[in-house]
Order: structure tokens, then sequence, then C-alpha cells
């Protein structure tokens, strides 16, 4: 999961002066699946401020151009990766799909939305990554239609163990903008967080559900 630091130091920074991704170690935010985490992580925040839109836009194209040749359609997972995926589509020039978690149920019963053809070469947009679950099913459903997934480009990462293991047995290339270290030392240097909340927030990082389990009232 490999970044551009000093890009990666300046999308953290911008992820965290608009509240996109959050930190409160006193106070952790429930996830969905109720587990209890201090961190938590919106980046479609980030589509309303156009100059961040652009330098996220404009870090895609230049991940892409310099790591994946010959790509043909750029797709985005949805819901998160729709708007970031079609923006990246237009400025390459490139045609656009975007993938749901799974098949409609009702219409055409459509799992990839737009025209896509077996052989063709793919890049995939993401948003964020936690476990890469559900980011791997558009993977896989893109590899069912006969394409060719180069990599997966997505702006933030957690950087879980889980996450790596995911994409190393799909054997899929994953490029972030930044990271969950890279977010960690920018909150520190200007203050978002205090130093002695570090250790707490490098201990989540290892073990979510121990952290979790310590924390529920």
């Amino acid at each position: 999961m490999k970044t551009n630091n000093d890009k990666a130091l300046q999308m953290a920074s911008f992820l965290l002066q608009v509240k996109a991704i959050k930190l409160n170690n006193e106070n952790p935010f429930t996830w969905a699946s109720g587990r209890k985490s201090p961190i938590y992580c919106d980046n479609r925040v980030t589509l309303s401020y156009p100059e961040i839109r652009t330098f996220i836009r404009q870090s895609f194209v230049d991940v892409i151009n310099a790591n994946w040749c010959g790509i043909d359609v750029i797709a985005g997972v949805a819901t998160g990766g729709i708007a970031q995926g079609a923006l990246v589509a237009q400025e390459l020039g490139l045609p656009f799909v975007y993938v749901r978690s799974e098949a409609k149920s009702h219409g055409l019963t459509n799992q990839i939305e737009g025209e896509i053809h077996e052989g063709q070469n793919v890049v995939v947009i993401e948003d964020l990554v936690s476990t890469g679950k559900s980011s791997l099913i558009a993977v896989d459903a893109l590899r069912a239609k006969g394409c060719n997934v180069k990599g997966m480009a997505a702006i933030f990462t957690y950087g879980l163990d889980v996450a790596k293991q995911n994409f190393e047995k799909s054997q899929v290339e994953l490029r972030t903008l930044t990271n969950y270290d890279t977010l960690i030392q920018v909150a520190c240097e200007q203050e978002y967080i205090r130093e002695s909340e570090q250790e707490s927030l490098a201990s989540w990082r290892m073990n979510p559900e121990q952290w979790s389990d310590a924390h529920m009232k």
C-alpha cells in the first residue's frame, strides 16, 4: 500500500482540515459493526471543497499514470468511489463505470453500471479501505466480466493487517493517496491530537477488536 510521501502528508492535512477524518480517543466513534474506534472517516466531505477535490483528482491521475499503462476504463466502487472515479475518468478522457456491492434485485439486475467489455484493462477507484472486503467485491465483479483489473487507487487506508492479507490473496495492487500512519504524524504535528494519545491510536491499528473491547461502555 504505497504512497508518495509529500503528497501523502498534504492529503492527510486536507482530510483533517475539513474533518473528513475525525480522531477522538476519549469519546470513540461507534462503527456500523458496533465496534468502538478512535477514528471516523467520511471522505465524501472532500467533494464540497473544490481545491481539495481537484488535488485528489490530480493525485489519482498521477498515481495511475505512474503505475499502470494501457487503461481502458475507470471503475468506481459504490458509493464513495463513484464521484471520485468519474472525476478521474473525465480528466483522463476514459469511460467510467461503477460497481455495486451486489447485483440489483430488480430491472436489469446489474452489479456493474455502465458499458464494459471482456478483455478491457481497468483501474478501480475507492475512497476508503478498511478490511478491503467491500473493495475487493468490486474487483471480483469486474473479473467475472472478463476484465483485467490492473490495480486499485484509494484516498485513504487504515493500514490494517487484514486488508494487506486480503489484497495479497486477491493479487490486487493497492495504491493510496495517504494512510493511517501519515495521518497520525500530521495530526500530532498540527496539534489535532496530543502526543500522549499516539500510543492509544497506534494500539487501535494493531488490534482494533481488542481496542474496541477495552473501550466498550
